[in-house]
């Protein structure tokens, strides 16, 4: 025989994969919190709405989404997801796909790529993750500081978008100073090859600048839907966050040509420095070949050599390579090398 407690929870299991979740109640009172052993029968609230963050790791999410009431069969998919591009869709008066954000690590914050998939509703706003993601633990935060400016689900959407903004600047203004010490070490007078350090930056910034024009592009198709596929209030934030958005993009197009141009500087000063290694060693072979010839003429095994029988041939064999290495000289003066 099973415990009371035992069948209670047989026939109303907790939400798997649950990381957290808010109850936002109507007018100006706080929203709650869930505990994390919520359960399913907890999500039955009759005002206000509701934000679910779940981890997809926990393999029951897919079946519990399956059964979750308004979410359509292309919802579902979006939520449940592994693909790794963005997408913003609107269908019914409903919104759902894939943004981009910033993994984190459980003591530090990394610049690697993660994927957050969300839906939206007039009720409830369902985000997904496998990885712990930058943009949304501040939305959290945000939301346990000020609950009451969240009207509606797609106040909290609008929040998502916007920290993802505010955390791609501040990757901006990492690699901004990043890039300012190798900007010194470069137009230092001890040329340094920096294209080491540089090279990582570039890449950063162009996988920034790639998932960013991405998602301005979808935000843009999806203001421009019609209204009856518009949820209420999507028009007005999608158009605050494009202007967001925009911004952010500018500065990192700004970030990229530098970067850009900084490479190319650290190819020029390298270039310049190998035709100066290239030029001294030049003039060396210039200036050791005729003393070359002289010695390999007078070191010939042949009879009737030059100063052959004479005590001084040596010092007059010095002599000619001296003379040699001033004709030498005197050409490349006259010729403009020099």
């Amino acid at each position: 025989m099973l415990s009371d407690s035992s069948a209670m929870s047989l026939m109303n299991p907790a939400i798997p994969g649950l990381v957290w979740a808010y109850h936002f109640h109507p007018g100006a009172a706080p929203c709650t919190r869930l505990p994390l052993d919520a359960a399913r029968s907890d999500l039955e609230v009759g005002d206000g709405f509701l934000w679910l963050h779940l981890n997809l790791v926990d393999s029951r999410v897919n079946a519990f989404l399956e059964n979750f009431p308004g979410l359509t069969p292309p919802a579902i998919a979006a939520l449940t997801t592994h693909d790794t591009h963005a997408a913003v869709t609107l269908d019914e008066q409903l919104v759902y796909g894939t943004l981009v954000d910033f993994q984190r690590e459980f003591d530090s914050e990394t610049r690697d790529i993660g994927w957050l998939h969300f839906f939206v509703s007039d009720r409830v706003i369902i985000t997904t993750r496998l990885q712990p993601l930058r943009s949304i633990d501040r939305v959290r935060a945000a939301i346990e500081k000020n609950a009451s400016r969240y009207k509606k689900p797609i106040d909290v959407f609008e929040t998502l978008v916007a920290e993802f903004q505010r955390t791609l600047i501040a990757l901006v203004m990492e690699l901004t100073e990043e890039m300012n010490i190798i900007e010194d070490f470069v137009y230092d007078n001890t040329p340094r090859d920096e294209r080491r350090r540089l090279a990582p930056i570039r890449r950063t910034v162009v996988r920034l600048h790639r998932h960013l024009r991405t998602v301005l592009t979808l935000l843009r198709r999806a203001a421009a839907t019609d209204d009856d596929e518009m949820p209420p209030g999507f028009d007005d934030a999608a158009s605050r966050l494009i202007g967001r958005l925009e911004a952010a993009d500018h500065d990192v197009y700004a970030l990229q040509e530098r970067a850009r141009l900084l490479h190319e500087e650290i190819d020029s000063k390298l270039s310049s420095e190998t035709n100066r290694h290239l030029y001294i060693l030049s003039l060396m072979t210039a200036f050791l070949l005729p003393p070359t010839l002289v010695t390999g003429f007078f070191g010939m095994n042949t009879a009737s050599l030059p100063f052959e029988g004479n005590g001084s041939g040596t010092a007059y064999a010095f002599g000619l390579i001296v003379i040699s290495v001033l004709a030498a000289w005197w050409l490349l003066k006259r010729t403009g090398i020099l």
